[in-house]
């Protein structure tokens, strides 16, 4: 099967340090490319894959000193994609929805991860007009403020299972790893660091639209001799970090349409500790890799009894459920139907 993957140009396939989508992205295609199939990956230059790559502009945006205006890169994909889109048996978008007239003008076999949150009042319009694109939930909480979009499936995250170590023996702090924005409430992990008087090591960047919030928010917690502010991290330093961790906070206050944290997180065997927001629940198992809870109280309570958790079960259940193989798989049944039910793309 000939796929496309089109990624997001804002960071590199996968990221150097944090992103979310574009990290999805590179397993689920070196997946699909260890599965023998075709695929070629629109994406940043400055992109890694055993797929073929075909570069849109020469770095990820975010890491261009030059600062361009995202939307001149962003319509050169799109048109390179337009000009390639007969080669490809299916194109899967991973840009939301910025595609959705090329691909309803063109008639192209074509499907969409929806990979941000969805309640946002201007998605209605969109998603009313355009309700025959084909599209994908990381989450079925992600589903729910638009009914009307044709969700042809519901795929979990996965990553490789051979990404991250388990750690039986992990260290005396508590990790969060994100972005320090108000809806991620890295707040809300220091008081729950504070009231259990243990260390809390945070791996955060902060977008320079985050800057004024950390400023006025954040900085001073910061300065507590309890919390550990490490900056952002990369893929060589998430593992050690996540592993040693006696347990994961991730506090947010937001729906979450997947959190991509948390399985990182039970895959070195620490458990989780999560507001129940968005997906939480559908991804944490009680009792088993986490917990989930609805206060600032509870989540101490819950982060005290973690460390009982079995951390060889949590990376058992994270192997069951969330791996880049089972991802893959289920993207490939999708794939299949689409190129069954369609007609061949338009000239």
């Amino acid at each position: 099967m000939r796929i496309a993957q089109v990624a997001p140009l804002q960071e590199s396939v996968p990221p150097h340090k944090y992103g979310g989508t574009e990290r999805v992205v590179s397993y689920l295609t070196e997946e699909l490319v260890r599965a023998g199939a075709d695929v070629t990956l629109f994406a940043s230059g400055d992109s890694c894959t055993r797929a073929e790559l075909d570069p849109i502009c020469e770095r990820a945006l975010r890491l261009d000193p030059r600062r361009p205006d995202p939307r001149a890169p962003t319509m050169r994909l799109l048109e390179r994609v337009a000009r390639r889109a007969r080669e490809f048996d299916v194109v899967h978008f991973h840009i939301d929805y910025l595609h959705f007239p090329l691909c309803r003008a063109l008639g192209l076999r074509q499907l969409t991860t929806l990979h941000g949150r969805l309640d946002i009042r201007e998605y209605q319009a969109v998603y009313d007009e355009f309700a025959d694109m084909p599209v994908v939930s990381i989450s079925l909480a992600q589903r729910r403020p638009l009914p009307q979009a044709q969700f042809v499936g519901n795929v979990y995250h996965g990553l490789p299972l051979d990404l991250y170590r388990f750690e039986p023996e992990p260290d005396d702090y508590l990790a969060f790893i994100g972005r320090v924005s108000p809806e991620k409430r890295v707040d809300r992990a220091v008081a729950i660091a504070r009231r259990l008087g243990m260390r809390l090591r945070v791996a955060a960047k902060i977008d320079r639209p985050e800057r004024a919030y950390y400023e006025r928010e954040i900085a001073d917690l910061f300065a507590d001799p309890l919390v550990e502010y490490v900056g952002e991290i990369g893929e060589a330093d998430k593992g050690a970090f996540l592993g040693k961790a006696r347990c994961l906070l991730f506090p947010v206050d937001w729906p979450e349409p997947f959190g991509l944290a948390m399985i990182e997180a039970m895959a070195c065997g620490t458990p989780v500790v999560a507001f129940r927001c968005g997906s939480v629940p559908e991804v944490v198992d009680e009792g088993v890799t986490g917990y989930c809870v609805d206060s600032v109280e509870a989540a101490v309570a819950a982060t005290a009894r973690a460390a009982e958790l079995d951390r060889r079960r949590c990376r058992e259940r994270f192997e069951r459920r969330f791996s880049a193989e089972r991802m893959a798989r289920e993207y490939l049944r999708l794939y299949g139907a689409l190129a069954e039910d369609r007609g061949p793309v338009a000239a």
